[in-house]
C-alpha cells in the first residue's frame, strides 16, 4: 500500500473477526514502531504484548474505551523509559509517533487496529502499571487493540485548509 494511502484511509477499527494474526504481521508491526522518529534518536518506547485473554478482560474492566479488546488477538502498551527520555513530553511524543507507525503498519497489512490513549489519565496508568507489573521509570502512554477486522470503515476527507497559517496566525 503507498504510504499516502495508508495515511487518508487508515481508521480505527473497534470490531474484530477473532481470526489470528500471523507471527510475521506481527513482527512487521513492531518493527514499524521501532522505525519511528525520536528526540535525540533516544527511542525510549517498549512495548508490552499482550495474548492472553485474561488480561484483556482484566484491562477492559479498567479501561472505558477498551471494551472491544476481548474479540481482538493482541494489545500492545507502548511505554515510555524515563531512563531513556527524562523529558515527559518528548517522551511521550517519541511513543506517540511509534503508535503511529505501529496504526499505519497494521492498515498496510490489512489489519485492524484502534488507538486507546493511557497517558496522563492517572487511574489508567496505575492500573496498567499494575496489570503488567510495569516498573517505576516506565510509563504507559497508550495502547494500541490489534486483529483482524471484523468490520470496514468509510475514509472521510479530513482536510481543512482553514487550519493552515503561513508565516503566523
Amino acid at each position: 500500500m503507498d504510504v499516502l494511502e495508508a495515511i487518508y484511509t487508515r481508521r480505527s477499527i473497534r470490531k474484530f473477526s477473532g481470526e489470528p494474526v500471523s507471527d510475521q504481521d506481527l513482527e512487521a508491526v513492531f518493527r514499524a514502531g521501532f522505525h519511528a522518529p525520536s528526540a535525540h534518536n533516544g527511542q525510549p518506547w517498549e512495548f508490552v504484548i499482550i495474548k492472553d485473554k485474561n488480561k484483556f478482560d482484566e484491562i477492559a474492566k479498567v479501561h472505558p474505551y477498551a471494551k472491544m479488546l476481548p474479540q481482538a488477538e493482541v494489545c500492545i502498551i507502548v511505554c515510555g523509559d524515563k531512563n531513556k527520555q527524562t523529558m515527559t513530553g518528548l517522551l511521550i511524543e517519541d511513543c506517540s509517533a511509534a503508535i503511529e507507525n505501529i496504526l499505519l503498519a497494521a492498515h498496510g497489512l490489512g489489519l485492524g487496529a484502534v488507538w486507546c490513549g493511557l497517558y496522563p489519565i492517572t487511574q489508567l496508568t496505575k492500573k496498567i502499571k499494575k496489570v503488567c507489573s510495569l516498573p517505576n521509570n516506565i510509563i504507559p502512554v497508550g495502547m494500541v487493540v490489534l486483529g483482524q477486522k471484523g468490520e470496514e470503515k468509510k475514509t472521510a476527507d479530513r482536510y481543512d485548509a482553514t487550519k493552515l497559517h503561513y508565516e503566523g496566525w
